[in-house]
């Protein structure tokens, strides 16, 4: 009977993954439709079409089990897998993850962010050795358990009143972290409290920017503010929650956030390598026009530009663990924790100072291509003012009143169609000099080239 159970729920999933597959491939059909489309058209397909299979799809997972949606995003190919798991409602999320691969699971938690407009509360206990999440919406909830990690996302200031009063501290506006100065980043309170304020980096596919985020280290334990949820996080949570013994109190949550922090830079500047190396074959292989280098140089200001953020973030997150060493309050373990940390940050620092380099070279590049093609233009206007030079000075010598004595005797249509067909011959005359003066220069620069690689001195070619 279970085996005829299983198969069952067996073929409903390969039911509900070809629905799904069916609603995806509709969708990237509309896509290419709407990308045909022009004004008033482009917005009625894309309004009316183009909606209603994302509407399907989301209504689609909504009610079906857990378990059936982790298998149906295992199945999808990648780029399916990301357009459906941004249909996926946000409570849903991590217990979906759980049942994921790690590898699937690392790549959903870079790609797809989720943004929620609700307060998030979320405390995480230990229970066999595993981090246990509870989502926190009410005071009376904190009595029952015993966290060592608190984690706020998007706090309204009543929320943060509660969840302060219960545990005895104050916790901050995370509007408000925007302080540079050191003494107010990294400080230590009379009564033992470590308080720590972070940027935490943020690398979506249209925007990339540093978050600030508040730490407080009270009673073992780890209090986190922030204004919304990032991928660091999200995994910190995966790998505690899958792990036993991954975590052991809220300071070691404190180093393994910083840990995967340095981890997610390191992620960012491979995007920024592979994204570099495209940009750079397309300069260093083909003639280029001014429009696709300002594309390119656009390209590369955008890397340039996540570049400074990771290195910002890298210094900050060295700054930070360079505190909590010199605190002294770390054990031997998370002593050596952290020195590992900042041998893979140190290892980071020569990656960023590359690309700089790297992006300048490139941007060079670019504007080089750019100055050719108006030397080129430039060139060609030469060309022309030189080919009309001679015509204008004929022209005006029709123009004389000396041209009409000479030329009194003769009908006007033939002395001024006399006069135009010798501008012409002049002209083609002209040009055909230029372009023999340029083909000879051209020779003679072969010809200059060859010698050179004749001398006896010259570097030999290979093969």
């Amino acid at each position: 009977m279970s085996d005829e159970t299983n198969l069952t729920e067996a073929d409903t999933v390969k039911d509900d993954l070809a629905e799904v597959q069916d609603l995806l491939a509709k969708h990237r059909l509309v896509e290419d439709v709407v990308r045909r489309q022009e004004g008033n058209r482009h917005d009625l397909v894309e309004n009316l079409v183009h909606r209603q299979h994302i509407s399907e799809l989301r209504a689609l997972f909504a009610r079906l089990p857990t378990v059936s949606v982790a298998l149906i995003l295992s199945a999808l190919p990648e780029e399916d897998r990301l357009i459906a798991w941004n249909e996926i409602a946000e409570q849903r999320i991590d217990d979906i993850l759980e049942l994921l691969s790690e590898e699937i699971r690392e790549d959903l938690v870079g790609d797809g962010h989720h943004t929620s407009t609700k307060v998030m509360v979320n405390a995480f206990e230990l229970h066999n050795g595993r981090m246990r999440q509870i989502t926190v919406d009410r005071p009376g909830q904190l009595a029952n358990i015993k966290p060592i990690w608190v984690d706020l996302v998007a706090p309204t200031p009543r929320v943060r009143d509660w969840v302060g009063r219960h545990f005895g501290l104050e916790l901050p506006d995370p509007e408000d972290l925007t302080d540079l100065e050191a003494s107010a980043r990294f400080y230590i309170e009379d009564n033992g409290e470590i308080h720590l304020h972070s940027d935490f980096l943020l690398d979506l596919d249209t925007e990339s920017r540093n978050v600030p985020v508040a730490f407080i280290l009270h009673r073992d334990i780890l209090f986190s503010v922030r204004t919304e949820e990032l991928p660091v996080f999200r995994l910190q949570r995966l790998r505690a929650r899958t792990q036993p013994g991954y975590v052991t109190c809220g300071t070691d949550v404190l180093l393994d956030l910083y840990a995967a922090d340095a981890e997610y830079s390191a992620d960012a500047l491979e995007d920024v390598y592979a994204d570099l190396e495209s940009a750079g074959r397309h300069v260093l292989n083909t003639r280029m026009t001014d429009e696709e280098a300002g594309l390119i140089l656009a390209d590369i200001a955008r890397q340039e530009d996540l570049n400074g953020r990771i290195r910002r973030n890298v210094l900050d997150t060295r700054r930070a663990v360079s505190f909590l060493t010199r605190a002294k309050f770390l054990s031997a373990q998370q002593q050596e924790d952290a020195r590992q940390i900042m041998r893979d940050i140190e290892s980071l620092d020569g990656h960023t100072s590359f690309l700089f380099g790297k992006i300048n070279f490139l941007m060079d590049a670019v504007v080089g291509f750019i100055n050719i093609n108006q030397n080129k233009r430039i060139n060609k206007l030469t060309k022309l003012s030189i080919v009309f030079m001679p015509i204008n000075i004929v022209a005006g010598i029709g123009g004389m009143s000396e041209f009409s004595m000479m030329t009194e005797g003769v009908a006007w249509p033939v002395s001024y169609g006399v006069l135009t067909v010798t501008m012409g011959i002049i002209g083609w005359l002209t040009y055909l000099a230029l372009r023999q003066a340029e083909q000879r220069e051209i020779q003679r620069k072969l010809e200059s080239t060859s010698a050179a690689l004749k001398r006896p001195n010259a570097p030999m070619a290979k093969g």
